[in-house]
């Protein structure tokens, strides 16, 4: 049986994912020159073009793209069975890359991470503490840890690992100052501070006794991407926040922040690990997914 020249389709592959021959040859470890002669290697014995070539562009062809597409298919089934062999051995090994909020990271997952690295040796983590909800594949990520609904994309697999219970609250100094609202209409007349970023909106909704799901109407003036930076302008006395018990518990322990219109029923905030789709995840991924899981089962700091 004649096998195929795996050298040149690979470095098909790379020209095309990296939109040049200069790149895409550099990224396989040729020249431009040599890497340019394996593709046509790979026309000739195809019988097509997969490259549209100008002096300043490269494109591919319909063919091109058909068979850029069916290489990733391969791509992954190699993968997979790479990951189907070293998960046998259970073993985590290797460097985990994770993106995690930026106070529910320092707060809840450190000591999470630690655990999981003191139980596998020979695993490293990078962790990217950030509230922007980042492009996982695009950024090189295995695994987000992320606050609120998650996106809908068919490239990722969420997976719920906590609830909290969201919290309205404000610094005694801003009560005494414009007063406690008495229902949701009042708190339209309040500053509200709200979680704002470029891919998302914060909504505030709660249910009264007997009633449905109403979201109420806020008049923020500032409006923030961090939920620390939200919690640190509510005890400034900057106004009304709406945060997940974990980020205020121990202010409203202390009373250095009061809750508002606590008889109001109001949203669970639900934390997902989000991952992108595989049939097999590597066993480092996999593993710290079973220990988060396993944290939040037992009490670590769930609601």
């Amino acid at each position: 049986m004649q096998y195929p020249n795996l050298n040149e389709i690979l470095v098909f592959m790379s020209v095309a994912d990296e939109g040049s021959f200069v790149a895409g040859g550099r990224a396989a470890g040729l020249t431009r020159s040599a890497a340019g002669k394996a593709v046509s290697r790979l026309e000739d014995r195809l019988g097509v073009r997969l490259f549209n070539r100008t002096t300043r562009s490269l494109s591919l062809t319909d063919e091109g793209r058909l068979f850029h597409e069916h290489g990733l298919q391969v791509l992954a089934a190699v993968q997979e069975a790479e990951a189907s062999v070293s998960a046998r051995t259970g073993k985590p090994r290797g460097l985990l890359r994770v993106t995690v909020p930026d106070a529910y990271g320092r707060l809840v997952v450190m000591p999470i991470v630690k655990s999981y690295l003191d139980a596998w040796p020979d695993v490293q983590v990078e962790i990217s503490f950030t509230d922007r909800q980042v492009d996982l594949i695009e950024e090189g990520f295995d695994l987000a840890i992320r606050i609120g609904n998650a996106a809908a994309d068919s490239r990722l697999v969420s997976r719920v690992v906590a609830t909290y219970e969201a919290v309205l609250c404000a610094s005694p100094a801003y009560l005494s100052k414009r007063g406690r609202p008495k229902g949701l209409d009042d708190l339209h007349d309040h500053e509200g501070l709200v979680f704002s970023s470029r891919s998302r909106r914060q909504s505030w909704r709660f249910r009264a006794v007997d009633e449905g799901w109403v979201t109420a109407s806020i008049r923020g003036r500032l409006r923030l991407d961090s939920g620390q930076a939200i919690r640190d302008a509510a005890l400034a006395g900057q106004g009304i926040a709406y945060l997940p018990s974990f980020l205020v518990e121990a202010d409203l322990s202390e009373r250095r922040l009061r809750r508002v219109l606590p008889e109001l029923q109001a949203e669970q905030v639900t934390v997902s690990a989000i991952y992108p789709t595989r049939r097999l995840l590597e066993p480092r991924v996999r593993h710290f997914l079973d220990h988060l899981a396993s944290c939040f089962r037992h009490g670590h700091r769930s609601a």
